[in-house]
């Protein structure tokens, strides 16, 4: 199959260490303090309609001042600013400035129907919330039937044609009002008393159940973005495109980072748009979840087998090969075709948010794209781990962060040759708690103080991390052998019939037997027009058995069930495992 996904046989390559003083904050104002000595540096590039606008570093930094102004003149000094909506310089622009005016900022997931925006704005006692032009209709309702505590309703773009009470202020209201405070009085941001205190709330992405409050402090915060600066190769001379959702911990430690590093910016406007975008905007790095990689890895055989490529492609890597084992390495020269569809500088990619296959690192650093994997969560600002540029290990999610330390506990035997057990992190990156529950609080910390990430793992002899599965899904058969569905999903991803998929384990009929079930869903396009659901099972079922046969006895999948839809996801496109019956 053309775009199957090979393991590379060479080994990684590594890159050398960066020779200058990574940049650092402690808090925000740290940050906004290195955003005005960025200056005339293009921060952020983003769409208006149909064109292209530049924002500089040291417009943000008075756009920040504005907003910190007029917060502080709305009287939302100490009270919860929410911001909702697609990535935007005014998304950042208000998170910034609300921790600046000593508010505690709530990134909000755009994708959540009203009802439940409404009632996550209840439980954190939102005072004021800023928002995009896609929440303007369906904002009206909560804000003329008073259906939140909210104060200040502030849209990005306001629609002029609808009626509204005095709680609506558009955000270029709020910058007048700012500006008129600044030009008055004045303003100056207030000192951080603590940069312990609750700084963020938001909201678990639910991939395990019910979401929880993540509080976090400017120390949280912060720590996670300065050690990002440290342990990763981007530079101040990179463009990277944000394309994730920007609410997430995740994307947004990446931007502080950036604006840390006074990098270039630029904010894609739709999924629908990333390939185009990539060549409108020629980024250099790139921040993305496996779901990207894989589309990115896929895109690159679809079109090479459109134009009848594939064969020379398939020769040119294997030239590649042999002339990187001889130290020549003509990767930019020879894939030239296949960088300049991702714009032609992609040089380097960031890789967090799910299980990454390690193939698909080697694949990619075949073509000259090195891709380096992390691992993060929510409750931990998010970073805890990220493979070194300079010292890398296929499959590995690196040594802990400088922030940070982890450590196994509890480990047992595995099917690896150190021992494996739950994931657990310690340091100035971990959460304050889950807001108003102290019984989830409780259950996230072990007794000595280390936060349970609810991850398998094992750690080899120079403490490079690898996830192995989650505990809650952990598949135990009837003989006690434990199995870790992530670990035979990356087999499967070898099957291109199969457009995702997740294992379970079932319980036989009549027996106490567990059996490993491969749940699927299709992917069409690989399979022949029209074709059977019983066709479209035999086809995927043979290829499952093929696989087996690489797998131990008690890892191989018996069963197989095929679903007619997409399994529901996350924003951040991860599987909803919990709700796979």
């Amino acid at each position: 199959m053309a775009n199957k996904i090979t393991a590379n046989k060479h080994k990684p390559i590594n890159r050398p260490r960066m020779n200058h003083i990574p940049p650092r904050a402690s808090d925000v104002l740290d940050l906004l303090e290195q955003i005005h000595d960025h200056g005339d540096r293009i921060a952020y590039r983003y769409y208006v309609g149909k064109e292209i606008k530049d924002l500089t570093y040291a417009q943000v930094h008075a756009m920040v001042c504005k907003t910190a102004a007029a917060f502080d003149t709305m009287g939302l000094k100490g009270s919860r600013v929410a911001v909702i909506g697609d990535t935007s310089p005014q998304w950042i622009v208000t998170y910034m400035a609300a921790l600046a005016a000593g508010c505690v900022a709530v990134p909000m997931d755009k994708e959540l129907d009203v009802a439940e925006i409404c009632k996550f704005l209840d439980i954190v006692e939102a005072n004021a919330i800023v928002y995009s032009k896609s929440f303007n209709e369906k904002f009206v309702d909560a804000i003329q039937n008073n259906k939140t505590g909210v104060q200040y309703f502030i849209p990005v773009t306001p629609a002029y044609d609808s009626t509204f009470d005095a709680k609506v202020i558009s955000f270029d209201e709020v910058l007048a009002k700012g500006e008129e405070r600044l030009n008055g009085e004045g303003y100056a941001f207030p000192a951080i008393e603590s940069r312990e205190t609750m700084a963020e709330m938001l909201f678990t992405s639910g991939t395990t159940g019910t979401s929880k409050c993540v509080m976090l402090s400017q120390k949280n915060i912060f720590s996670a973005a300065s050690a990002a600066c440290e342990t990763v190769c981007f530079s101040p001379e990179d463009v990277i495109m944000s394309v994730l959702p920007v609410h997430h911990t995740y994307e947004l430690m990446c931007l502080l980072s950036a604006a840390l590093y006074g990098m270039e910016v630029c904010i894609n406007d739709s999924l629908r748009h990333v390939l185009k975008n990539l060549q409108v905007f020629k980024p250099t790095g790139l921040v993305l979840v496996p779901l990207f990689l894989n589309t990115m890895y896929k895109k690159i055989w679809s079109e090479a087998e459109r134009t009848g490529k594939d064969k020379v492609l398939k020769g040119a890597l294997a030239i590649s090969k042999t002339l990187l084992s001889m130290g020549i390495d003509v990767r930019r020269k020879l894939f030239k075709t296949v960088l300049n569809s991702f714009g032609g500088r992609l040089d380097h990619i960031i890789c967090g948010g799910a299980k990454l296959n390690p193939d698909l690192i080697a694949a990619f650093e075949d073509f000259g794209i090195s891709v380096f994997e992390g691992f993060g969560i929510t409750e931990c600002s998010p970073l805890t781990n990220v493979t070194p540029y300079y010292n890398r290990k296929y499959g590995s999610i690196g040594p802990s962060v400088p922030c940070c330390r982890c450590r196994i506990a509890d480990p047992q035997p595995g099917d690896h040759p150190f021992p494996e057990g739950e994931l657990q992190i310690k340091g100035d990156n971990v959460m304050l708690g889950y807001y108003n529950n102290p019984e989830a609080t409780a259950a996230a910390f072990t007794e000595d103080g280390w936060f349970r990430t609810g991850d398998v793992a094992y750690k080899d002899e120079e403490g490079f991390v690898y996830i192995t599965g989650r505990m809650k899904f952990v598949i135990v058969l009837e003989n006690g052998k434990n199995v870790f569905p992530e670990e035979i999903e990356e087999y499967l991803d070898e099957i291109e019939a199969i457009a995702e998929c997740v294992v379970i384990g079932r319980k036989a009929e009549n027996s106490d037997e567990v059996i490993l079930t491969v749940v699927a869903y299709p992917n069409y396009e690989k399979l022949p027009a029209g074709a059977t659901e019983e066709l479209i099972h035999e086809t995927i079922y043979k290829q499952i058995m093929q696989i087996n046969r690489r797998l131990p006895s008690f890892k191989q999948m018996k069963a197989l069930e095929i679903r007619p839809t997409e399994f529901e996801k996350t924003t951040s496109k991860k599987i909803k495992r919990h709700l796979v019956k």
